[in-house]
């Protein structure tokens, strides 16, 4: 079975995007930021330092389901940071690979640090990010360790989607 609908989570600045677009361009498949489907109200917050809660969440996780559920093939970048979201982007959509790119508090702040022109702000909102986040377990998600170099990163997710593909 060849995986059509990945997802690439993690915190913020974990590489989500960029790692994102490679696997799509990788596997010839189309790449959805989530960051690019949150309404206004919640980058509004964010841009503001203030983290979004569950409620913010909600709509916006709904919104990435409808892509997964409304296209044959899709990467999507998704911070997916707790379990109950990333139910919702499963929903009628249970083939979806999910990759985690995993990193220190650490690592990412300091790609946090020298990122320009993003709405994201802050080391208490990424704090924040960190305190939400609950791991997948290794049975859930691919474990991608982003410590490494940005081809790396993008040659091990490969391989492990490859791998899983190789099972099915």
């Amino acid at each position: 079975m060849k995986a059509k609908k990945i997802l690439v989570m993690g915190v913020s600045g974990c590489g989500k995007s960029l790692i994102g677009s490679e696997i799509a361009n990788a596997l010839n498949l189309p790449f959805h930021d989530g960051d690019d489907y949150h309404p206004q109200s919640n980058v509004e917050k964010m841009a503001k330092g203030i983290p979004l809660t569950d409620d913010d969440r909600i709509g916006w996780l709904e919104t990435l389901n409808t892509v997964y559920t409304e296209n044959e093939n899709a990467v999507i970048a998704c911070s997916a940071l707790k379990p109950a979201y990333r139910d919702i982007l499963r929903r009628n959509n249970e083939e979806l690979v999910i990759v985690y790119l995993k990193g220190d508090f650490d690592t990412i702040w300091n790609r946090h640090k020298a990122r320009e022109n993003h709405y994201f702000n802050g080391e208490a909102m990424l704090q924040s990010q960190f305190d939400t986040l609950v791991e997948p377990t290794q049975t859930e998600a691919l474990h991608i360790d982003i410590s490494q170099d940005v081809q790396t990163v993008i040659n091990d997710a490969l391989s492990a989607i490859k791998h899983i593909e190789g099972k099915a």
